[in-house]
């Protein structure tokens, strides 16, 4: 594909609903580099698990805040998996962050200011020569305000659950779906009421709701936006 300029497309939306496949899947198309600022937020919660930062549901922010600089996230691609994966200082924590533990207690970590305030400065770091496709939840409204495209999944807190579900059990993860969908509207929850940065759908988004759509449709949706708006 041609492009006359190298975009900047922000993709946010509630958990599990398939944001970073989209995201993957349009830098894939589009020749963009993805980046996934979920796993970055995941891989500070592992960082503060591992060092015994998280006790029973509470955040030593004090020493967080201290350590913070220890934190080295990067993202690499590896072509023959055909995946991006997220390393922390060096070591490759993909599988780690997207257990169920660290689900559990990522929505505490990602509404801390100072955690928040670091992430947002490499995201947009990473970001500002454009050709990038990132996702989460202020992407179209903190991290780039001015993104060529802003783009807010959604999809029911049941189907979502499903899909969740249905990754991890192909893991081998023992998990139950009540557990699941109990994350997944917590969540929700959390990320739509803290104070920094909450989950609010930027005014000039266009609403994707997935509930009933494929990968390749919804591909095949953002293509279609992307050439209405003379982005491609």
């Amino acid at each position: 594909m041609m492009h006359n300029k190298q975009s900047i497309i922000a993709i946010d939306g509630h958990s599990s609903c398939g944001k970073s496949t989209v995201a993957k899947d349009l830098a894939k198309e589009l020749g963009y580099v993805y980046i996934d600022t979920g796993a970055m937020y995941r891989s500070v919660t592992l960082f503060a698990m591992q060092n015994g930062l998280i006790q029973n549901g509470n955040t030593d922010e004090a020493t967080l805040k201290e350590r913070l600089g220890e934190i080295n996230i990067s993202f690499k691609y590896q072509p023959e998996e055909k995946k991006n994966e997220a390393f922390l200082n060096g070591v490759s924590v993909e599988d780690e962050i997207r257990s169920l533990e660290v689900s559990n207690n990522v929505s505490a970590i990602s509404a801390i200011g100072f955690v928040r305030k670091k992430l947002v400065e490499l995201q947009q770091e990473m970001g500002k020569e454009g050709g990038i496709v990132m996702d989460g939840r202020d992407i179209g409204t903190v991290v780039f305000p001015n993104a060529d495209l802003k783009l807010f999944m959604t999809a029911s807190p049941e189907i979502r659950a499903q899909r969740r579900y249905d990754e991890l059990t192909a893991k081998g993860d023992m998990v139950e779906f009540d557990a699941i969908l109990e994350n997944v509207k917590q969540r929700d929850y959390l990320d739509s009421t803290r104070e920094e940065s909450p989950l609010i759908q930027a005014e000039d988004a266009v609403v994707l709701d997935n509930s009933q759509l494929n990968k390749e449709e919804q591909l095949e949706w953002i293509i279609k936006v992307l050439k209405d708006r003379n982005l491609l």
